[in-house]
This record gives C-alpha cells, sequence and structure tokens, in this order.
C-alpha cells in the first residue's frame, strides 16, 4: 500500500497550530513515550538533530519525530544506554502516529527521512528502545520489519522495561 501525499515540517520553524498538535498526539501516547508540555517540546526541538512532522494537504500532523545524534546534549536515561553501548549512532527519542495515519507507512517515511540524514552526517546506526512493559507488539513487529535486533533489556523505572534496538544505516528500507 503506498502512504498518503504528506509533507515534511521541521519543527523549529513549525506554527503554533502544528506545536500544540504535536503536543496533543504525545499526551495520547505518554503511557508509551514521555510527557511533553511546550517548554519542553521547544527543548527538545532546539537540541534535537532530528525534529520533524509530516502533514496532509490540510496542515493535520500525521506523525512526528524527534531525534538525537550519538553526540547531542540529551537528558534521557535511554539515550545515555546508547551513549555507553554504541558509537556512530541516531537515537529515535519518539516518533507517533496519529490514528488516522496508523498503517500508512507515515513512520516508515519519518524513519527512512531521519535515516537519510543520520547518513549524510557520517552515522552509522540507529537505535531507540521499545517498551516490552508495557508491552507494544505494534512496535515490536514495526521495528522487526525494518531489521531492528536487540542489544539488551533493561528497567529504566519501576513497572517499565525497555528492549534497547540497533540497525545499520546502511541498506535502510525505502518508505
Amino acid at each position: 500500500m503506498s502512504g498518503p501525499a504528506l509533507h515534511r515540517q521541521r519543527l523549529i520553524d513549525a506554527p503554533e497550530a502544528v506545536l500544540a498538535e504535536v503536543l496533543a498526539l504525545n499526551e495520547a501516547v505518554e503511557d508509551r513515550t514521555a510527557p511533553l508540555d511546550p517548554a519542553r517540546l521547544n527543548a527538545l526541538i532546539a537540541r534535537a538533530s532530528f525534529a520533524e512532522a509530516l502533514l496532509d494537504d490540510d496542515s493535520r500532523v500525521a506523525g512526528f519525530l524527534l531525534g538525537f545524534d550519538g553526540d547531542a546534549d540529551h537528558d534521557s536515561a535511554n539515550f545515555h544506554w546508547f551513549r555507553d553501548h554504541a558509537k556512530g549512532f541516531a537515537y529515535v527519542d519518539r516518533i507517533v502516529v496519529a490514528p488516522a495515519f496508523q498503517r500508512r507507512r507515515v513512520a516508515r517515511q519519518l524513519y527512512a527521512a531521519y535515516a537519510a540524514a543520520a547518513r549524510a552526517r557520517g552515522l552509522s546506526s540507529m537505535t531507540c528502545e521499545v517498551n516490552r512493559v508495557p508491552p507494544n507488539p505494534e512496535s515490536d513487529a514495526f521495528h522487526a520489519a525494518l531489521g531492528f535486533r536487540e542489544l539488551a533489556q533493561a528497567v529504566p523505572r519501576p513497572g517499565r522495561m525497555v528492549r534497547y534496538l540497533i540497525r545499520p544505516l546502511d541498506g535502510w528500507p525505502d518508505a
């Protein structure tokens, strides 16, 4: 199935309405990501290596991705785990796809755009964590289809277990 006709929007240049929608999308899945308020979102965007949304023709946010290169100034414990265990990596801090756009290749498009940008900066791998507790089988299947492999598991906080995943940037699949 081909994906929807979407256009990329850098979040650093995004109108307030787009940022408000990003916050609302994140809030709907905070149990699988992490809370964001406007100040935190703006701080992450300012430090991110990749902060983009995909918008439809009506400027609705189909999805967004925040990513950090391994040498970035980022305070995530999961990011720091990768910093201690990997080199030359691009880290996906969070990716959220709006319910109306799920299973329409939005996440693949965002990952492919970040992978291309990371390769252009000379990085060699993409990293992320996926929840094991609470389980996230859709994300597990998505990352397996992209060729990610597990490096380790960890309990970053009570009630949460994650799988740390990595995938080489060479041979990244098309969106």
